[in-house]
């Protein structure tokens, strides 16, 4: 069954995070300290689900004067690179947050051991011998206990013999792991003697060779949190039944009333896009996108790519706040906050896409004038720009139609427009190919109409943008579609690529720019009039990146619910 998109409320500043943290903060248990942590594993990039939680960890930290610190998970020695480590500070640094120095949960693995010898002294570990798929299939299910382990009972002496010449490298992968002996038959599947240490024949990108064996996650994670006192380990909604074992492991370890508290909030999930490292991989693995900073990836190097600014990423996630309970919001409510800060920020210029002449027959032969165009509306400290302006330009060919239905208000045969910044223009003529496409259109200007407007008050129903032909600079844009036709792909159980859209990018070479667009810095996101805002690539000279699109499709929404309800 589909999710259903949940509607978005404004943050109010207050959520039950930060309620917890403000009491905890004045009378709770940490003395009024806060500390929390993200702590991503180093194999892949971010992407915008990671960025909720980013946000809301260092973002709650610096509330409530505390720290954030970022801890690398790198207990898989087979898929983690020292590369992701970069990346993910790069991303951490770009998304607004000072990553500070790192930490890693490598930094605690001989703790780690020797607080895993502490729980078999204890009795509370023991070596097993059965293979993965074993244990898995006698971990029982939800309405029927599990079956202990007949490596259950060992001796303290044997598990700690066996624990040490785990370590050594005695023993080839899978032929043994360490589990807490906890319940087989405990509700909680997670607390049904989890595994504890996987042993691993594999250099680590951090410890080399020194170590044969890792811990799961669920062993390292609170007690590094522990180790580095963190107050309040907040994870997301996955890891809920979890938090029984992450509160185990500390009681037994004797690790005092200071101790890492886990709370979980819901993850953030958008329409039309997945976020599964998994399928994300496939992704890039198959080559249905370019790369990991491909424009249409949900990695927070393919937003960046794209021209979402980070300002516009935290925004949306403070909007849509911190819940209880999972659900999905609209890419298009993101989308809006993207438009409305490059609104506010963006510098227009032009641009003409699909390109067909237009010829002014009554300029004046070899004359080019500077017209006076706004740099952003929005922003009067813009300024203005001077385009150029020729007796020979480029226009959107969707401007013009030889034969104009009803409502069509651009540019026809014996119609006059304006030209933005420019010139009343009428068209006088036009030129068609064999095929009977439009090859170039005629017109004349009125010279009167400078800036657009007519002294004798006479009104036009349409402006077009231009570029000179003269004076423009060739170009590539890329135009941008849903990498999924499914606003909720795989939710029913299938293949989320099964609903890869074909046409998800569209590639327009031999576009006309005005010349100014030549100096717009890598990465920069500047709109172009009338078509929408693009973002100028990071390596690739003149090729811009659509970002989003002018119209409001997130207000266009919430006027269809609005009538439904």
């Amino acid at each position: 069954m589909k999710e259903t998109p949940i509607g978005s409320t404004s943050n109010s500043g207050s959520d039950f995070i930060r309620e917890m943290l403000a009491e905890d903060a004045s009378d709770g248990p940490y003395g009024g300290r806060v500390q929390t942590r993200f702590p991503p594993e180093p194999n892949g990039y971010l992407h915008i689900g990671h960025a909720k939680s980013i946000a809301l960890n260092f973002g709650v930290a610096a509330e409530f004067d505390g720290v954030c610190r970022l801890r690398f998970d790198d207990t898989n020695p087979e898929t983690e690179e020292a590369s992701f480590i970069e990346a993910i500070r790069q991303d951490v640094a770009w998304l607004g947050f000072e990553p500070g120095e790192s930490a890693y949960a490598s930094d605690y693995f001989a703790q780690l051991a020797q607080w895993a010898e502490q729980l078999i002294r204890n009795g509370l570990a023991y070596v097993d011998d059965q293979d993965a798929e074993t244990i898995s299939a006698n971990r029982g299910g939800f309405t029927t206990p599990g079956v202990n382990s007949p490596y259950r009972d060992r001796t303290v002496e044997e598990n700690l013999d066996l624990f040490a010449r785990m370590r050594a490298g005695e023993f080839a992968d899978g032929e043994k792991v360490l589990r807490a002996k906890i319940d087989m038959a405990h509700d909680n599947m997670a607390m049904r003697d989890p595994v504890m240490y996987r042993i691993r024949n594999a250099h680590h990108f951090r410890t080399g060779n020194e170590w044969k064996i890792y811990p799961t996650y669920d062993w390292a994670h609170g007690q590094s949190d522990a180790v580095e006192g963190t107050t309040h380990s907040l994870c997301t909604l996955e890891f809920d039944t979890h938090r029984p074992l992450y509160d185990w492991f500390i009681e037994q370890l004797g690790l005092g009333n200071d101790r890492p508290r886990q709370t979980e909030f819901a993850r953030l999930k958008l329409t039309h896009t997945v976020m599964s490292k998994r399928k994300l991989l496939e992704l890039v693995r198959d080559g249905h996108v370019d790369g990991w900073d491909d424009p249409r990836m949900p990695t927070l190097r393919g937003l960046r790519r794209r021209g979402y600014p980070p300002e516009a990423i935290r925004a949306f996630c403070s909007h849509i706040g911190v819940a209880r309970v999972n659900g999905t919001h609209e890419i298009e409510l993101l989308e809006s906050f993207v438009r409305t800060h490059h609104n506010q920020h963006a510098l227009r210029r032009m641009a003409v896409l699909d390109p067909v002449e237009l010829v002014i027959d009554n300029w004046p032969e070899g004359v080019t004038d500077e017209r006076p165009a706004i740099n952003n509306p929005e922003d009067e400290s813009a300024g203005t720009r001077k385009v150029p302006f020729s007796g020979k330009l480029w226009i959107e060919r969707g401007d013009f139609m030889l034969n104009p239905p009803k409502k069509f208000f651009r540019l026809a045969p014996g119609r006059e427009v304006r030209l933005r910044a420019g010139y009343l223009i009428t068209c006088t003529d036009v030129e068609t190919g064999a095929d009977g496409e439009v090859v170039r259109i005629h017109c004349d200007y009125d010279p009167e109409t400078a800036g657009g407007q007519a002294p004798d008050g006479r009104k036009v129903k349409a402006t077009i943008h231009w570029v000179s032909a003269q004076h423009a600079i060739g170009g590539t844009v890329m135009l941008y579609d849903r990498l999924f036709t499914d606003p909720f792909p795989g939710a029913d159980g299938s293949d989320p690529l099964a609903s890869l859209n074909p046409a998800s990018r569209e590639v327009r070479t031999g576009c006309k720019f005005e010349p100014s667009l030549a100096e717009t810095p890598a990465g920069q996101v500047v709109q172009f009039e009338r078509l929408g805002y693009f973002a100028h690539d990071q390596q690739d000279p003149l090729t811009f990146h659509r970002t989003v699109g002018l119209r409001d499709e997130w207000a266009a929404i919430q006027r269809r619910q609005s009538q439904q309800s």
